[in-house]
């Protein structure tokens, strides 16, 4: 479960990003079945990535959870508070976000030439392969992109199916309430007029 303080920053660095030509993705894993996972990445029309980190605690910053800077340009993304506890310890070329302002500029680093090696089956055996990096960064974005619309519409399936269950259950309610209230009133006729001219009187009523 994320933190008030974790949300308050992802909506912050969206917002700080949101620009004509540049994508963003929140999670995105890297490579095919990764284990690390950069927190926000964009990637724009010149074919530059950005990642972003996002910490809200010292305890945050210093666990040995994985620091995914694996873009053109890297960022941390922290709270004033936390930034002015850490802010000796931040490498040089990584930037850093207090929430949507950029307090400190990160240094390009040069991805050309770099590659992404895994492990695949070929012809039944397991083979390594490479890929240029930036192409694995752009394949793991897509990746994350479709998961991310996936979830969106099993979101928005499952808020339709609730709609509909919560009117079933309202006809429900209602179909029981005149069910009582018919049985009541059957029973004062029945009990009014006898059965003959109960029947009778209902007979009429659906003519």
């Amino acid at each position: 479960m994320k933190t008030a303080e974790t949300v308050a920053l992802e909506k912050a660095i969206r917002w700080a990003t949101r620009k004509t030509g540049v994508f963003g993705c929140y999670e995105v894993t890297i490579g095919f079945c990764g284990r690390e996972r950069v927190d926000y990445m964009t990637y724009d029309t010149k074919g530059v990535f950005r990642c972003y980190e996002i910490k809200v605690s010292k305890a945050d910053f210093h666990s040995a959870a994985a620091k995914s800077f694996v873009g053109h340009y890297n960022y941390y993304v922290l709270t004033r508070e936390l930034y002015n506890q850490v802010k000796e310890e931040i490498p040089d070329w990584i930037g850093v976000y207090i929430g949507d302002y950029c307090a400190k500029k990160a240094k390009k680093q040069d991805l050309s030439g770099r590659e992404y090696k895994m492990r695949r089956s070929v012809n039944g055996r397991s083979t390594e392969v490479s890929t240029l990096w930036v192409d694995m960064l752009k394949e793991s974005m897509i990746r994350s992109l479709y998961r991310d619309s996936d979830k969106l519409i099993q979101t928005e399936d499952e808020q339709y199916i609730s709609r509909l269950r919560s009117q079933i259950d309202k006809a429900r309610t209602e179909r029981d309430r005149e069910s009582k209230k018919y049985l009541r009133l059957w029973k004062a006729v029945r009990k009014e007029f006898g059965d003959e001219k109960a029947w009778e009187l209902i007979e009429k009523a659906e003519e």
